[in-house]
């Protein structure tokens, strides 16, 4: 992993507007998965190496999956809720893997960070932000800050190390979905770097007895339309739980399309995932939530949320109903023929 011209050009931008700047919000996504929170890390470590900026890392919603809690853990990170952020004391704001109007944030409306730094499709909202690197191609946000750290000679600690092998491992599958050289060049500099043992520990972090509850009413929710499952996690406190589900789904051997949806923090959260390289999960979750919510993604996995008005179970249950509907017909799927997948 080289330096190269744009990447000097992009630093030297990012390091004149850190230089005058005394305090950094960095925004995650609410609920962030590891790409997220290793990119927070490494911005914030940027920008205390070039400009002597102070950085805080936020996000809105929980941390509810295992593997995130654990890594969380292992860096030691006191996360901000937003809600308890006091925005006036910070000249400088950031976002990182998440950009403005994805509804997936909360920053808020009206506001525009200062800098954005994510691998998802550019957004029109984004374009006002004085830094932008948005880089779709790249498998992972990690991948991103770990060449604004080479270039600006900082070699990342171990934790960070380990932090952003595992983010840039768990956002590709180990390399194994839409990774380009530089996240392969990536994990090939950061795996002599990081903690093997914390790795391990960190994928195998320990779940809660109520995980297996959710995980069971999804198996008993679950419908199979031909090469799809579709399922419901009903209202959860771990929203975590739904893309969690959607990937664990994707590995029956006849299914090439998953989603499954849940209701929790005001929104429902829909997950969709195919092994269909032609898929375009991306463009599938937009048809599902036009109108009604944002969604955004990648070819083969992708994410989205639409607001609830109030929190009635009718509520939930319609909307995901809506979903479901628009999912299937997206797709092409046969919607008038289903099975359980579990039998009763």
């Amino acid at each position: 992993m080289k330096p190269t011209a744009k990447i000097r050009v992009r630093l030297s931008k990012l390091e004149q507007i850190l230089k005058t700047k005394t305090r950094l919000l960095i925004i995650m996504q609410d609920n962030p998965d590891p790409d997220s929170i290793a990119s927070a890390v490494a911005l914030r470590k940027l920008a205390n190496n070039l400009g002597d900026v102070q950085g805080t890392i936020t996000h809105g919603g929980t941390v509810g999956r295992a593997e995130n809690r654990a890594l969380v853990q292992y860096l030691g990170l006191n996360l901000r809720p937003c809600a308890e952020i006091e925005l006036e004391r910070f000249d400088c704001i950031a976002m990182v893997d998440a950009q403005p109007g994805t509804g997936n944030t909360s920053l808020p409306a009206g506001m525009m960070p200062d800098i954005v730094i994510d691998h998802h499709p550019l957004r029109a909202a984004t374009r006002a932000a004085k830094f932008i690197d948005i880089r779709i191609e790249y498998g992972a946000t990690a991948t991103i800050l770990l060449e604004y750290l080479i270039q600006a000679g900082i070699e990342p600690d171990i934790q960070l190390a380990t932090a952003l092998l595992y983010a840039i491992r768990s956002d590709t599958q180990d390399l194994g979905r839409q990774a380009i050289k530089a996240d392969i060049e990536a994990v090939a500099l950061l795996f002599p770097l990081a903690n093997k043992r914390m790795l391990s520990e960190i994928q195998r972090g320990s779940v809660p007895r109520v995980y297996f509850r959710m995980l069971d009413e999804a198996l008993r929710n679950a419908r199979i339309y031909g090469q799809t499952i579709i399922t419901s996690l009903a209202t959860i406190d771990n929203p975590d739980m739904i893309a969690e589900v959607a990937d664990l789904l994707l590995r029956e051997d006849e299914t090439c399309w998953t989603m499954c949806t849940g209701c929790s923090q005001g929104k429902l959260f829909i997950s969709i995932r195919t092994s269909k390289e032609e898929g375009r999960a991306d463009r599938v979750i937009r048809r599902v939530v036009s109108g009604k919510g944002t969604g955004g993604g990648h070819q083969t996995f992708a994410g989205g949320q639409i607001p609830l008005q109030n929190a009635a179970k009718t509520q939930c249950g319609s909307l995901e109903k809506l979903t479901q509907r628009r999912f299937l017909k997206a797709i092409g799927a046969d919607v008038k023929h289903w099975q359980k997948l579990i039998s009763d």
